[in-house]
């Protein structure tokens, strides 16, 4: 499917490609003040002020961060977009969710800070990754094909970095801390959950339609777009903070 992306599509005209990148570029910007794993401010004083064990209320905060977590789920988009059977979905998705664990709860646990701009910069290259992969770049430039599994398995370990980077911001207490933890990135895989199964239905009508390689194109093109632009934003912010 990816081999035929570049020679069935055509470029759409000027004017809807302008519309479309405007589009993509002013949503980012809009929603970019808030960075991609802040958490809101109701909930970052009850990370602040709660002790002891509250697996509940973190399962709901993991779910709520996944939902609203635009990185993760363009990424995982990207990763499922030309995967057809349940076993090669549920494959990458679960590598994907074993290393955003792993390094979430370690970071955490162990202290292990990256700078919140830097970490981020390097999610957001992830979602440029995957949609130049989508495209067939490596193989057209490199005459190589990276391995899937591998690459999803390594920027999950980097996505479990960006938010235990911010959990740390928050100073949350050490009472409970394990367990909070673990109930958190239970919630996290119910919102991946439900989040894949919406893209995964959305994709299955996608692929019934006649356009779809056509379209496919236009929506990694697009997908690039937005990975450089959180990039640009990220490093900006880096900068200037």
């Amino acid at each position: 499917m990816v081999s035929t992306l570049w020679a069935q599509w055509r470029p759409p005209l000027p004017w809807q490609a302008l519309l479309a990148l405007v589009s993509c570029l002013g949503t980012l910007l809009v929603t970019g003040a808030a960075l991609a794993h802040n958490v809101t401010e109701g909930d970052a004083g009850y990370v602040q002020e709660v002790t002891g064990s509250h697996p509940i209320a973190f399962i709901y905060l993991g779910a709520k961060h996944m939902v609203t977590g635009y990185d993760h789920l363009l990424f995982l988009a990207g990763v499922i977009f030309f995967l057809y059977q349940a076993k090669d979905i549920a494959t990458c998705v679960s590598l994907f969710a074993i290393g955003h664990s792993v390094t979430m709860i370690a970071g955490v646990w162990w202290q292990i800070a990256i700078n919140a701009y830097i970490i981020d910069a390097i999610i957001a290259f992830s979602v440029v990754y995957k949609a130049l992969d989508n495209l067939g770049a490596f193989r057209l430039w490199f005459g190589v094909q990276p391995d899937t599994k591998a690459a999803t398995l390594i920027f999950g370990l980097l996505h479990g970095f960006g938010l235990a980077t911010k959990i740390q911001d928050y100073d949350i207490s050490p009472d409970g801390l394990l367990g909070n933890l673990i109930a958190f990135n239970v919630g996290v895989e119910i919102g991946q959950l439900m989040a894949l199964a919406l893209i995964l239905l959305a994709m299955r009508q996608w692929r019934a339609r006649p356009a779809f390689a056509r379209q496919a194109y236009a929506a990694n093109v697009l997908m690039m777009v937005a990975g450089f632009a959180l990039m640009g934003l990220q490093i900006t912010g880096y900068f200037v903070a």
